[in-house]
């Protein structure tokens, strides 16, 4: 019996991959480098950020400001202010699931903490939210999984992780824990160990009646 959902933040439960791309690419184009929002989102969805820079340094063999990062995530909350929304029927399933709940992030938690404020999720999961950045452990090493079922004091069999990319769903199987693709664009399945759905709306009784 699942005890413990651990959710992805962005593109799992906020709108928010397109939204931080669209950052990156403006970043860039002062640079004089065009990039596509929609490519980036497909290429490095679910990556460390300092890992993106410093593959799109070497590609385009310019060296980034020192304050880049900085300026970067202050655009990243501009347009998180103003356009981030939940994923469609992420609030619905929110409701139906009475389980403990937890967000890990490979995402900073200032920025965790605005994704989930901004998106009316905060009294899913109260204090229960953990970034990448306070252990220095980043997906797809399963370390933040572990770490995160080990503070709230569940097993490893009793947590289900939800999350839409590759590096994740490899984090959360890695972990030993049964893990759930979001997969709105039905592609092809990372990894067949991992379950995947394509809706929100699926996921109470994925989790409620199927797993179980």
């Amino acid at each position: 019996m699942p005890k413990c959902l651990l959710f992805d933040c962005d593109g799992t439960l906020v709108d928010s991959e397109r939204l931080g791309n669209i950052a990156l690419a403006t970043k860039f184009k002062t640079l004089g480098i065009t990039l596509d929002a929609d490519e980036l989102t497909s290429r490095f969805s679910g990556w460390k950020m300092a890992n993106i820079l410093d593959n799109l340094s070497n590609e385009y063999e310019i060296t980034l400001a020192d304050n880049f990062t900085s300026s970067y995530r202050e655009l990243v909350a501009q347009l998180f202010e103003a356009d981030l929304k939940p994923i469609d029927g992420i609030i619905t399933a929110l409701d139906q699931l009475k389980q403990s709940k937890a967000v890990v992030s490979s995402g900073p938690m200032s920025k965790i903490e605005l994704s989930v404020r901004v998106c009316g999720l905060t009294k899913y999961f109260g204090h229960n939210m953990y970034s990448a950045y306070d252990i220095e452990i980043w997906k797809p090493d399963p370390g933040l999984f572990l770490h995160a079922a080990k503070d709230m004091g569940f097993s490893t069999d009793q947590c289900i992780v939800i999350e839409d990319s590759a590096v994740g769903i490899e984090a959360g199987l890695n972990a030993g824990m049964i893990t759930l693709f979001f997969n709105p664009d039905n592609e092809e399945n990372f990894n067949p160990q991992a379950i995947s759905f394509q809706s929100m709306e699926e996921i109470a009784d994925l989790i409620n009646e199927e797993i179980c």
